[in-house]
Order: structure tokens, then C-alpha cells, then sequence
């Protein structure tokens, strides 16, 4: 009874973020920011010693300061790499410029503020959790449930779905935010992201009994899987937008494979991919996220995922007929997956989803899939994503674990150098980990 009351909260919690597709930074900005510093205190999520009977660590405000990324992302804007970005743009002070501020800090409109809100805080509490003006006080009072939370304004981050389509809105970009062509031409670096990975680099919370109980069921797998679908829909979302997918007669270049351009002139190693039928010399739409998810849907959903394959090549095929065939068959591809996740979100990613992964990654390797260095680095930080997800869940053995986490580490050493790149080490190391595998 306890499973089915989780899978049905689960579908409830991917259904109601899909239909919000584009309101997570909606919601973040629905009600007033009061500030990092009301967070802070030794007798909330400041202190340095967990209490006896507390449901959580309560040093969450010591981690983010500490170690935590995104308590130092205002300070970046500071630096004289930023400077020299802004000057490229004609932005002016990095620090005050909304497409800089909108990822590097917490930037609700200037009547979301409250007295103790600032945005040198970076990307804090309410960045991610929400505008804390209704929920506050009252998130501590334990005879109110995480639903009536949410219904506050708590951001549910342990829905999947929802944390994918927050996290994105930065790490992937959006309609509204987006690290264009123009900006990494300045200098920005490429955005590499994959949900699970990050989620736990920087950890400011545990995964226990009692976590589960008030929140559902955590699989890192099945966050993997979700990450994959919303990234690709976001890629798509923007494709078919008038405004921010072109710039003047050319898409939006920041959607399409990078190293199908950059690479040097005298390199003669094209070869074909079957799942793009592009030929030498066309600029390929970036879909590394595509493929990943179809790979998701290899175990969760086999029939979907031939169809998912078959409607990526026909969006690669249709950038080489007109705007709108491409408009049409990146909508026709972007409905496919989100008719899917609720199916992934609920899925039970259990101890042989690992082998069925890597099976189908392997089948892709062998038809020359890997060919391009953005999808060779989602596939390794998904082999990361799920060995992990299933050590955590205690589903491997130790000496298991111990293989398959050097299985890993030599597939990352095949993408650690994007320049260096070589499909055939790639496919090696993956084919060697696949063997370790159930």
C-alpha cells in the first residue's frame, strides 16, 4: 500500500511539472525573498551540531557558505574574466546585468525583496526552494505536512521533474535564460549538466527513512532519467521559438553540437552517425540529451524509445529542408517525450537497469553514435549517475562497486580533454564497463 501511495504521488508530482513546463522560475518568484541571513541562525540551518531528534542536519547554511558552488556565484561576476565577458557584450558591470545576474545570484523582481535579501548572497536558500514569505515560520512545525509546505510556496525540489525543470532553467538554459552563442563567443564557458551528478556534489541533505517518508522515494537512477528528458525538451522548446531560437537569419548556433564546427581545419575524421543521415559539412543539432533519453527509454519503455530514435533523425533530416518542417518535427519529438515521464518518473529502476544501460549504449557505440564528444560525455556522466544511484541503494556488492567505479573512471578519461577526443578509446572503455556490469 505504502509503494503504490508513493508511485501515485510520484505520477501526480511529474504530471502537475509537466504542465508547468515553464513556470519553475514562476514559482520561485511567486512570493518575497526574505534573505539568506534569515536562514542563517545556530537554531535553524546555521548551527554546527545536529540535535538529537532533528529530522535534518541543520549545518545546510555552513555547507552552502563553505563548499557549496552557488554561494560563490555573485562573487564570479566580480572576477576579470566576467569583466572581460561584459565588456565583449557592452553589458557594463557584470554585477547589474540581468542576463548575468538571472544564473549568478537569486534575482526576484525588486518588490520580492525583503529587508534582509541581498544579491551578493549568490544563489541561495530561495533561489531553489522558493520566496520563503509564506513558509518561513512555519516549515519547522512538524504537524504540518511537506504537501502544506509546498502549497506555502516551498519549492518541491524532491519531485524529479519539478528540480529538473529549476536546475535547468541555469544549468541547460531556457527561452527566457540562455548562455547564447553570442555570450560563449565572449568567453563564457559551455554548459555540461547532467541532474544527478550535480545534485550530489555538493550535498546538504541525507536520503533516510524519515526523508522518504515525508518526501517519496529517492532513486538517483530514475533522477538521471528525468534530467535527460526535461534537458532535451528544453533544447526543442527553444528550437521552435521565433525569438530566442534565431538571431537574424541563423538558429540559435548554442543548440547545435559545438564540436561539429569547432574543430581544426586539417582534422579529416568525419564519418557518419545512422542517427542524424546528415552528411560531412552540416551543422548538427546538439542532441546528446535525445540520445540519452532514448537510452532511458530502452529499459522503461522499448517501443518509445524506437519511436524517439526515429523522430531525432527526422528532426536532424528536417533542418535540411526548411524552418518550419523543423519547427513541426521538433514538436512532434518534444510531445513524444513528455508523454513519457510520468512513466520514467515512476519507473522502478532497479539492480539490472545498470546492464540494460550500458547494453544499449554499447548497441549505439557499435553503429558510430559516439562519434560526437557531447553525447560521449552525457554517456559517461550517466554510467557515473546510475553505478552510483544503485552503491548508494546498496543494490551492488562491494567488490562490484569497487569494479565498476574503475570502469568509470577510465570512460571519464576518454572525455576529459574535448579537444583529445577519440571515439574509438571512448567506445573501448565503454564496451569494458559494460562487461563488469549485470
Amino acid at each position: 500500500m505504502v509503494r503504490l501511495l508513493i508511485v501515485a504521488w510520484l505520477l501526480l508530482g511529474a504530471i502537475q511539472a509537466a504542465n508547468a513546463a515553464d513556470g519553475a522560475v514562476d514559482s520561485i518568484f511567486a512570493h518575497k525573498h526574505m534573505g539568506v541571513a534569515t536562514c542563517a541562525s545556530s537554531q535553524c540551518h546555521g548551527a554546527t551540531q545536529r540535535a538529537a531528534d532533528a529530522r535534518i542536519l541543520l549545518n545546510e547554511f555552513s555547507i552552502w557558505q563553505q563548499t557549496d558552488p552557488h554561494g560563490k556565484s555573485f562573487a564570479t561576476l566580480g572576477t576579470e574574466a566576467s569583466r572581460s565577458i561584459a565588456n565583449k557584450l557592452k553589458l557594463g558591470d557584470p554585477r547589474t546585468a540581468k542576463v548575468c545576474l538571472d544564473c549568478h545570484t537569486d534575482n526576484p523582481p525588486e518588490s520580492a525583496r525583503g529587508e534582509k535579501f541581498l544579491l551578493s548572497d549568490g544563489v541561495g536558500c530561495e533561489a531553489c526552494h522558493g520566496g520563503s514569505e509564506n513558509w518561513i515560520a512555519s516549515h519547522t512545525d512538524r504537524s504540518r505536512t511537506h504537501e502544506q509546505q509546498i502549497a506555502d510556496g516551498l519549492y518541491p525540489t524532491a519531485q524529479p521533474v519539478a528540480r529538473a525543470k529549476l536546475c535547468m532553467s541555469c544549468h541547460i538554459g531556457t527561452r527566457d535564460r540562455m548562455i547564447t552563442h553570442q555570450i560563449m563567443g565572449a568567453g563564457h564557458p559551455r554548459l555540461s549538466f547532467e541532474l544527478d551528478t550535480f545534485t550530489w556534489l555538493n550535498p546538504h541533505y541525507e536520503i533516510d527513512a524519515d526523508y522518504e517518508t515525508r518526501k517519496g522515494r529517492f532513486n538517483g537512477a530514475r533522477d538521471w532519467a528525468i534530467g535527460q528528458g526535461i534537458a532535451a525538451t528544453n533544447l526543442l522548446d527553444i528550437l521552435v521559438d521565433e525569438h530566442a531560437g534565431w538571431t537574424g537569419i541563423f538558429p540559435e548556433l548554442v543548440l547545435f553540437d559545438c564540436h561539429a564546427c569547432h574543430r581544426l581545419m586539417s582534422d579529416k575524421q568525419w564519418g557518419p552517425r545512422p542517427g542524424t543521415g546528415l552528411g560531412p559539412g552540416i551543422v548538427r543539432l546538439n542532441d546528446s540529451n535525445l540520445v540519452m533519453f532514448r537510452h532511458v527509454l530502452s529499459v522503461v519503455n522499448p517501443s518509445a524509445a524506437d519511436q524517439i530514435a526515429a523522430s531525432t533523425r527526422a528532426l536532424h533530416q528536417a533542418t535540411l529542408v526548411d524552418r518550419q518542417r523543423t519547427f513541426s518535427a521538433a514538436r512532434t519529438l518534444k510531445g513524444k517525450i513528455e508523454s513519457q515521464l510520468d512513466s520514467v518518473a515512476a519507473y522502478e529502476f532497479g539492480p539490472d537497469t545498470l546492464g540494460k544501460v550500458l547494453a544499449s549504449m554499447v548497441r549505439d557505440a557499435d553503429r558510430g553514435e559516439f562519434r560526437d564528444f557531447s553525447a560521449a560525455e552525457q554517456a559517461a556522466l550517466a554510467a557515473q549517475s546510475v553505478v552510483v544511484a544503485f552503491e548508494t541503494a546498496k543494490q551492488l556488492s562491494d567488490a562490484d562497486a569497487a569494479g565498476l567505479r574503475q570502469g568509470v573512471d577510465r570512460l571519464y578519461k576518454t572525455v576529459e580533454n574535448e579537444d583529445a577526443y577519440r571515439m574509438g578509446d571512448f567506445v573501448s572503455a565503454l564496451k569494458g564497463l559494460r562487461a563488469q556490469a549485470r
